[in-house]
């Protein structure tokens, strides 16, 4: 492909009606040596219409991230390539436009993850070099290059590693830093009446305040403890820096003023947070700056951030007594009330056109939790802070306004509905004590206020009200009992609850979601007896209606982004599937096409991770409950879209569907693999989908669901090699081995052994290969617990006399190495409670059964007799099973096309002797039974070949004597 061409089909990958198109031909074509070089010649050259030198810059970047380096970090890329991209990559992300800049930047972090500072010490003396007295553009290339570097250590956890890795850039790096920073800030002075300079010497300053901040997020830089002065200078000039030139003509686009001044705030809290003794001194001059900013800054959008951050300084320094001391007193705290605090919680104008021009924008930022730095949410946390400590009187100055607020609504609602708003939102605020948790809400209150009297007296009313209400305040009633849910008794919300559900029926977006957010979160709340508060007998009668009316939201507005926008309400499906369980069962018909109808939609376009990932765990619930007692329907309905799905190659929904499929399959473990099914296992067995390594884990479990239904087809369709070239790619690779020995212990537990025969010895080679080669801790753990499984299960044709005879086959004597240096040492380590006790079940086996171990290895009886005894003082004790659904938090989680479990339908670890409860009593019986049936044969052997080892002997003659 020319490199015309090559760009036409880069442009084409980024429009959604030709990029499947694109994506196969560019798969294509990265196969072929210096295909990113070709990458970054169309990114650098002028010639390329701008569209296709971002879309190069884009696949450079994903291109890098999937090709860079290995596993164990060797490169996959051609050494030569390697070292050109080095030395073109910095040149280039310096003289490019900054939306190219930022997807080059990404790439350089990715190297930078595997290279800097070893395998790349060139990069910051190449980046110094660079660097220009006064010429702003390559130095806003430069500063964002080393941006994207220095900003890997932000979540860093502190190790020698990493702080070797600071200091040597500290050492390059630092001199030079604190130079650019004097001269930019005299450059700044100097064309003050310059807007276009000037505007780009800011833009140095903003980079610069984030790299302070990089520089000196694991540990205070000396070269700029011993700047301090001259550093909080700076930075106090500049945060009450202003200049009309530098003003965005609109109320909603923050310019370069407000960027540096959070830029600098961020800093500021880091600074007060991690070094108070360098920084301590010079703290009083910033809370003064920053209450004169909170107090003159205008309501405008464009100044949300910056008073976001400047809030959080404060709350920051407010955790320190020496400076909270400042505000401990009625006349002071009363300021900071009617002064900081009530302006920026008070409803705005532009909070209004969000609530009814973008309702799902409004509610993620107003939900506790959000990540948004909104002035209510860093409002609320200053306030909290004082509160902290100082709880009466932070909690007597804002009753007063509280109830100030209440009395105007109450003279005119109609009216003065927003200071109802407040008021709520206000007592909320000082009612809650401590972090709002995901699961329980408020936990802690303050208990010189009752929130149960506030919510009867001030707040119930509007959500019993079926008009005349407006909709801010029924959203302020849900959300109460949303926040409050933990305090709220299991009588109380028999009450509520009905009331929450009826919301679900309002016409206003953000009432019924929140109706359903806060329906979901109290579905799923527990009291302190771990006992539903909502019973499922108190869901199950409404389910029908209940799920069909959110399914009818959901599908409101067909159009795919528009039907994913609302990931609450899909959420608030899976939880009444979750709690109702087989009482779906009855509505199988109308959930599954509402299922089979919201998927068809989505297939063109997965907009929204978090939507479509609660539909595959509602569906995965929906499985889990329903196909169990009408497997074939569900199979019949959701087959055609599921395989569509692989057939689209929609990557980001293949890792799902491999589960669900699985689920299906392990609904009805009796049958036998259908049509549907066996024309599945063919096209899953080819590498292209093993490429993907989200696919690799649901791909594992699907295989494995398949040969528990069907290990006989597939041994007679000869696809029991394909898997088992499966299981060598896997268990070469430290990243997937652990999925490798799940198949493997899928195949041996589903196939006779006659059939794994023929290929055993050269799995033996694999694993000893990599035993030798590269044993890693896990891998040697995995190792002990399938030869356990393998032990353990004579009963099969298995057990340690057939691992030994195909061991030896490897090499003759190696078991015997094997057993004594990894196996019976190892066996100690298991840490699981089924891993263990497979391991006594499998040592007590080979006791009483195994002829080699009885006739050749006479010392090893002794050694796994000792085991076995060791083993049994800290006996597993299995937990009974528990199908309680753990929720995931998808705030913690990482989409993309990659894996991510369903834990509607997560796979419980198999307990492959349920009927083996009690160990001790088992090992006990299993050795009297054979001590009885053979003669005396483990008293004989005991009293021969544990002579030397009295203690034991008592042992084993307890267990046997039980």
């Amino acid at each position: 492909m020319d490199m015309q061409r090559l760009a036409s089909t880069l442009e084409a990958s980024l429009d959604p009606t030709k990029n499947k198109y694109a994506e196969t031909a560019l798969l294509q074509e990265q196969k072929k040596p210096g295909f990113s070089l070709l990458l970054l010649r169309i990114v650098a050259s002028d010639a390329y219409d701008s569209t296709a030198r971002l879309a190069s810059a884009l696949y450079f970047k994903n291109f890098i991230r999937r090709t860079w380096t290995d596993e164990n970090g060797n490169y996959k890329l051609p050494q030569n390539e390697v070292v050109s991209i080095k030395e073109e990559l910095i040149g280039l992300m310096i003289s490019v436009p900054a939306n190219i800049q930022y997807q080059l930047g990404d790439a350089v972090g990715v190297i930078a993850d595997s290279d800097f500072w070893r395998r790349w010490d060139t990069l910051v003396d190449d980046l110094v070099s660079r660097l220009t007295p006064d010429n702003a553009r390559i130095n806003n290339g430069v500063l964002q290059v080393a941006h994207s570097i220095f900003k890997r250590w932000r979540p860093l956890y502190r190790s020698d590693e990493l702080f070797t890795e600071v200091n040597h850039v500290l050492e390059k790096f630092g001199d030079p830093f604190v130079q650019l920073l004097s001269s930019t800030d005299h450059l700044i002075e100097q064309n003050k009446n310059d807007r276009p300079t000037l505007s780009q010497y800011f833009s140095t300053m903003n980079l610069m305040i984030k790299l302070l901040y990089d520089l000196s997020v694991q540990d205070l830089p000396p070269i700029f403890e011993d700047n301090m002065q001259s550093l909080t200078s700076l930075l106090l000039k500049y945060l009450v820096y202003d200049n009309s030139l530098l003003h965005t003509d609109g109320d909603s686009e923050a310019g370069p003023l407000e960027y540096v001044k959070s830029e600098i705030f961020e800093v500021l809290v880091l600074y007060a947070q991690k070094y108070e003794d360098a920084f301590g001194p010079f703290v009083e001059q910033f809370i003064g700056s920053s209450w004169n900013l909170l107090t003159t800054t205008g309501l405008e959008t464009k100044n949300d951030i910056l008073v976001s951050k400047a809030l959080q300084f404060l709350t920051s320094v407010t955790r320190m007594s020496q400076h909270a001391r400042a505000f401990n007193s009625e006349g002071i705290m009363s300021q900071v009330i009617e002064r900081v605090v009530l302006p920026n919680l008070s409803l705005r104008e532009s909070d209004m056109e969000v609530f009814e021009d973008e309702p799902i924008e409004f509610i993620r930022r107003d939900l506790e939790g959000s990540d948004s730095d909104t002035r209510r949410r860093a409002a609320t946390d200053f306030l909290q802070q004082l509160l902290a400590q100082f709880q009466k009187l932070v909690t007597d100055v804002v009753l007063r306004y509280i109830n100030h607020y209440l009395s105007d609504y109450s003279n005119n609602p109609s009216a003065n509905w927003k200071s109802k708003d407040t008021a709520v939102y206000l007592f909320s605020s000082i009612a809650a004590k401590g972090a709002v948790t995901t699961s329980q809400g408020v936990k802690s209150v303050n208990e010189l206020v009752n929130v149960i009297d506030f919510f009867q007296a001030n707040v119930a009313a509007d959500l019993v009200a079926d008009s005349g209400v407006e909709s801010i305040l029924k959203v302020d009633a849900i959300k109460y009992l949303y926040m409050f849910r933990s305090q709220i008794t299991r009588e109380q919300w028999r009450d509520a609850f009905p009331l929450v559900v009826k919301h679900l029926g309002s016409s206003e977006y953000v009432v019924y979601t929140y109706a359903a957010i806060a329906l979901e979160r109290v579905l799923s709340l527990a009291d302190n007896s771990k006992q539903s508060v909502i019973i499922p007998a108190d869901v199950k009668p409404l389910s029908a209606q209940l799920l069909q009316h959110l399914f009818q939201l959901i599908e409101r507005d067909p159009e795919p982004a528009k039907l994913q926008e609302n990931e609450f309400l899909m959420r608030c499906v899976m939880r009444v599937l979750v709690v109702i369980r087989d009482g779906v069962v009855p509505v199988t018909d109308s959930v599954l096409a509402n299922f089979i109808k919201i998927t068809q939609i989505i297939i063109p376009n997965p907009a929204n991770p978090r939507f479509y990932y609660y539909h595959f765990e509602a569906l995965g619930a929906f499985i889990r409950f329903a196909a169990p007692s009408q497997p074939e329907k569900l199979e019949n309905g959701l087959y055609p879209v599921f395989l569509s799905i692989l057939q689209n190659d929609v990557q980001e929904f293949i890792p799902y569907v491999f589960q669900l499929f699985a689920a299906l399959l392990e609904a009805n473990p009796s049958g036998s693999l259908t049509a549907y099914y066996t024309s599945l296992a063919q096209p899953i067995l080819s590498p292209q989908f093993w490429s993907s390594k989200g696919n690799i884990p649901a791909l594992v479990r699907l295989l494995s669901s398949l040969m528990s239904r069907g290990a006989s087809q597939i041994a007679e369709n000869q696809q029991l090699q394909p898997i088992l070239a499966i299981f060598q790619n896997l268990i070469i690779s430290k990243v997937n081995e652990i999925y490798g020995f799940e198949l493997l212990e899928s195949i041996m537990a589903n196939f006779a052994p006659h059939i794994i025969e023929p290929y055993f010895v050269t799995v033996l080679q694999l694993l000893f290969t990599r035993l030798q080669s590269s044993k890693t801790e896990a891998f040697s753990s995995r190792f002990v617990r399938i030869y356990h499984f393998i032990s353990s299960r004579i009963d099969s044709g298995l057990g340690a006399d057939w691992f030994i005879k195909h061991a030896n086959q490897v090499q003759e004597g190696i078991y015997v190495q094997l057993y004594l240096s990894i196996i019976l040492p190892d066996t100690q380590k298991q840490a699981r409670p089924l891993d263990r006790k497979i391991a006594v079940i499998s040592l007590c086996k080979t006791l009483t059964d195994s002829i080699a171990f009885a006739e050749k290895y006479r010392k090893g009886w002794g050694y796994t007799c000792e085991t076995l005894l060791k083993l049994l003082e800290n006996a597993p004790m299995i937990a009974l099973t528990d199908d309680t659904i753990v929720d995931q938090d998808v705030d913690d989680m990482s989409f993309g096309v990659g894996f991510t479990q369903l834990q509607t339908i997560k796979r419980p670890a198999r307990d492959y002797s349920p009927e083996v409860t009690d160990v001790k009593s088992w090992v006990g019986r299993e050795l009297q039974k054979c001590n009885a049936s053979q003669g005396g044969k483990i008293k004989r052997f005991a009293e021969e070949r544990l002579s030397q080892s009295p203690q034991v002997l008592q042992a084993l003659s307890t267990y046997m004597s039980r």
